[in-house]
């Protein structure tokens, strides 16, 4: 048994030791084989030639993408590239920034894919999207990432200028989205130009379909929601993200919804076609700043979620934890105040409606939120509030950049004012919001 073992460990560690590189360029040409010399010009023939455990390495400059281009119709869906071949990972060339641009990519009567990511343990990182259309005028959506397969990450990629979803999760699980920018996306052709299905980022993945997170991501001035959550069946974490000025388009013109996270719901789905038991969604340490309607938002959902140390300024409501009644019950789609949520150490300062609302503080777990504290905040309690940092560029490692924007002075008495919930802090006892 020892031997077979020792043999099987060879095998692998053969078989990763001989992984393949290839490359993309704009200038390279499909019937190439695919070297640093002689790159291939797409990303579908890359895939053709690499196998599990490859790498395809991506050439800077402009991919203008043509609808000779589109890898598959099916239905209403036009996938331009898919990537249905597992295990390969597709890296922007170090130092280097390719842009995918898909203005002339406009079939009538579909629903434009750019990437549709439907095989697994599939990489893909630091590339630039912009320019996915949409052509028919009733409901529909176009999306820049769809993904329906399990174990993906997609990483520091920058979504913007599209009429098309930033990164759509579909289904499969343990999906990662890593320190991506999704801002500007805004549909003005259908449904009136509202830009109504536009978020930043999405996962409606349904029952069975665990363990997707979004990670260090940004969404500003998508003309829906930056985050949207309404149809997941299994429960959904969101960390380290921010959300600002959702609901506008980028000169401030109202649009769709506008809420910072949008956290479950099911909108008026029968009750056969909602998940059991009701999912609790969590977000944590993450910042709304300037939404249109809420920062944090329930959404009417069926169950209550989990709220820890998030950051709150200047959305109409900061938090609003409007859930329906329990599906277990026969008038489950009625309305009413937010049940069975855990929040700690949230904080939230000049909501332009108000802070807190449609919320059944009895029937919550609330602990050291500043509502609950006897706490005056002002301006002097924060080191800046200048909202041009908020689009700052992101540091080295493609995370969130570190600036001065809503933390906290070091006389403030929101410092030591949260109360420890198994996350690492300094001082007495956590700050409370999303900066420690």
């Amino acid at each position: 048994m020892k031997h077979k073992i020792l043999i099987l460990t060879f095998l692998v560690s053969s078989l990763y030791s001989f992984a393949a590189e290839y490359y993309v360029a704009p200038n390279g040409k499909d019937s190439n084989i695919g070297s640093i010399d002689k790159p291939v010009e797409t990303i579908k023939r890359a895939q053709e030639l690499a196998s599990a455990g490859d790498t395809v390495y991506i050439r800077g400059g402009m991919y203008t993408m043509r609808v000779e281009q589109i890898a598959a119709y099916n239905r209403a869906m036009a996938y331009v590239t898919k990537l249905d071949k597992s295990g390969i990972s597709y890296l922007a060339f170090p130092n280097e920034t390719p842009v995918f641009n898909y203005n002339n990519i406009t079939p009538a009567n579909y629903r434009i894919i750019a990437f549709y990511v439907n095989g697994s343990n599939i990489r893909i990182k630091g590339i630039e999207i912009t320019g996915v259309q949409v052509t028919i005028t009733t409901h529909t959506q176009s999306e820049c990432f769809e993904i329906q397969g399990s174990n993906n990450t997609l990483e520091k990629l920058q979504l913007h200028d599209n009429m098309a979803i930033g990164v759509y999760i579909l289904k499969g699980s343990n999906n990662l989205i890593l320190n991506c920018d999704a801002f500007r996306n805004w549909d003005s052709v259908s449904e009136g130009g509202k830009g109504g299905n536009t978020d930043g980022f999405g996962c409606h993945a349904p029952i069975g379909n665990k363990n997707n997170i979004f990670r260090g991501c940004r969404a500003w001035f998508n003309s829906d929601d930056g985050f949207d959550l309404i149809n997941s069946g299994e429960t959904v974490l969101i960390e380290n993200c921010w959300a600002f000025y959702n609901g506008y388009t980028s000169d401030f013109i109202s649009r769709a919804d506008g809420n910072g996270f949008k956290v479950g719901g099911y909108g008026g789905s029968p009750l056969d076609k909602i998940p059991n038991p009701i999912p609790r969604n969590t977000i944590r340490f993450c910042l709304v700043v300037g939404n249109k309607q809420s920062g944090f938002y329930s959404n009417h959902h069926l169950n209550g979620s989990n709220w820890y140390n998030n950051s709150a300024y200047r959305n109409k409501r900061n938090y609003n934890m409007l859930n329906r009644k329990a599906a277990n019950t026969a008038d489950y789609l009625t309305n009413v105040p937010g049940w069975a949520h855990v929040m700690s150490n949230n904080l939230g300062y000049k909501a332009t409606e108000k802070e807190l609302t449609d919320i059944d503080k009895s029937a919550c777990t609330l602990t050291h939120n500043y509502f609950d504290l006897n706490l005056t905040i002002n301006d002097s309690d924060f080191l800046s509030l200048d909202e041009t940092l908020l689009t700052a560029p992101r540091q080295a490692d493609g995370s969130l950049p570190k600036n001065n924007f809503f933390r906290l002075n070091a006389a403030s008495n929101i410092i030591n004012a949260g109360t420890a919930i198994g996350f690492p802090f300094k001082g007495t006892a956590p700050d409370l919001g999303c900066f420690e």
